[in-house]
């Protein structure tokens, strides 16, 4: 089941052109200084049954990045998603993988002064949302400074996948 989930999510990535999927890594200008970075992630203390701390941590190629972990998961998807808060920086997106469940926070993470830190809370997702093709976030074509988040929500006894603008910055 896995499997067939990072499949998809692969798939489906790959129709998008700002975004990029990877297991291995990707690579991006993620802190601003023109030359592309190669970013990658490792696992540390899980195993096949989801059982540790099932940690991944996000590095660079460029030392000077600091890396950072995302927890729960066991590896994941790793997407470049273009400069989404128009700071110069390409931002991250992670989509975890696990165990069990089709609900999956997808997060985005951008570089500050201080460090990563999240650019938007975690968006949540189904993996019938990914099966649509609808992805977690992409600049609004409409409105500068914002971006549209679909996430997939329960309600009224089934999964809704919904939209929105949130300005960003």
């Amino acid at each position: 089941m896995k499997k067939l989930i990072l499949t998809t999510l692969t798939f489906c990535s790959s129709l998008f052109i700002a975004q990029q999927a990877s297991e291995k890594g990707i690579l991006g200008d993620f802190d601003g200084n023109g030359t592309k970075e190669y970013a990658y992630t490792k696992v540390s203390d899980c195993n096949d049954d989801c059982d540790g701390k099932c940690e991944t941590t996000i590095y660079f190629s460029d030392k000077k990045i600091k890396p950072f972990v995302i927890s729960p998961a066991k590896n994941g998807g790793l997407f470049n998603l273009g400069d989404l808060n128009e700071d110069g920086k390409d931002e991250v997106g992670f989509y975890p993988g696990w165990c069990t469940s089709c609900w999956h926070g997808f997060h985005v993470y951008t570089l500050s002064k201080a460090g990563w830190k999240p650019l938007v809370p975690a968006i949540s997702t189904h993996c019938s949302q990914w099966e649509e093709e609808k992805f977690p976030i992409k600049k609004d074509p409409k409105k500068k400074g914002y971006v549209i988040i679909t996430s997939s929500q329960w309600e009224d006894d089934d999964i809704k996948i919904k939209s929105s603008s949130v300005k960003v910055n």
